[in-house]
């Protein structure tokens, strides 16, 4: 996946991802303000299979310049099954002191068996960050 056109410099500057956060729903204030809902450390359910209705990942960029295409997903635990894949989501920094905060939402995700499943998000296609999300029984 290629790059989108930069805003005014000529040249994109690769964001950072400053965080990345798996949680069960997000709202916005009408100031702007993100409130997180039911952040996962680990997904305790009493068996499986076990279908999650909202999971919601919440990704923020900064310190970078221009138009990116980012993608988020999760994997199964034998780390090469996809579980679900989000669409691509424009993030647009029109200066290197912006910031951009991106939601996505994955609905009814299907988790078969206890294990280490990996949330992945990726920008123009390159791996930026993984990390696990462990299933267990309670």
């Amino acid at each position: 996946m290629r790059a989108l056109p930069a805003l005014g410099t000529g040249a994109n500057m690769e964001p950072d991802l400053q965080s990345s956060l798996l949680c069960d729903d997000v709202r916005q204030e009408r100031n702007g303000k993100f409130i997180l809902i039911g952040l996962f450390d680990v997904l305790n359910v009493p068996a499986y299979p076990v279908v999650l209705h909202k999971l919601c990942v919440v990704n923020r960029w900064c310190c970078g310049e221009g138009e990116f295409r980012q993608r988020s997903r999760i994997m199964k635990p034998d780390e090469q099954a996809l579980l679900m894949e989000g669409k691509d989501v424009a993030i647009r920094l029109p200066d290197s002191e912006a910031t951009a905060t991106s939601v996505e939402f994955f609905f009814n995700a299907r988790f078969e068996a206890p294990g280490t499943y990996w949330i992945e998000i990726l920008l123009e296609g390159d791996l930026k960050l993984r990390y696990p999300l462990k299933a267990a029984r309670l």
